[in-house]
């Protein structure tokens, strides 16, 4: 397998090549990943947890990989660093047992679900549609591109605009 040049037989669930793929870049991705590794951190531990949000929902993040703007090496460390951060961030969390949650807290409510209400002008039909791609049908920006005809920039750049215009609404109502 070149590097980076021939997925679609790992993606497709190849066995064979995703054996393959896990045996060339092991080493490129435990070097990454001691690199944001402390001290008694267990790297095997983050290694594994790269390669299983490679493979994680039909190989939903190698998708995305893009020849044309890194070679899959340069990518894989990056994927492969963030993936140890958010791994290490998780572990530091401080959890509480259940039993020390007062029952209260865990309650849960009969209130029917209420769809939100917001005026009919705030949003344009773009970002609606935008929204209701991202959040409804959890769809990926790459894809909500591609299906709409635009440049992915675009995406982002009319769910953030759509972001501004929902929490200045919200924030006015919650002074009211």
């Amino acid at each position: 397998m070149a590097d980076g040049s021939d997925l679609g037989a790992l993606i497709g669930g190849d066995k064979t090549a995703w054996d393959a793929f896990v045996r060339r870049y092991v080493a490129l991705v435990t070097s990454a990943v001691r690199g944001v590794a402390r001290d008694g951190t267990d790297v095997e531990d983050l290694v594994q947890e790269v390669f299983l949000r490679l493979c994680k929902d039909g190989y939903r993040l190698l998708k995305t990989y893009d020849p044309a703007r890194a070679g899959l090496t340069t990518w894989l460390t990056i994927v492969s660093r963030s993936t140890a951060r958010d791994a290490l961030r998780r572990r530091q969390m401080p959890t509480t047992h259940i039993d020390a949650v007062p029952e209260g807290l865990l309650a849960v409510h009969d209130k029917p679900y209420e769809p939100l209400r917001l005026p009919d002008a705030m949003l344009s039909p773009r970002q609606k549609l935008v929204l209701t791609m991202l959040y409804d049908r959890d769809m990926e920006v790459s894809e909500i591109a591609e299906s709409l005809g635009v440049d992915p920039q675009t995406i982002r750049s009319t769910h953030h605009k759509a972001m501004l215009k929902l929490r200045t609404y919200f924030a006015e109502e919650q002074n009211k």
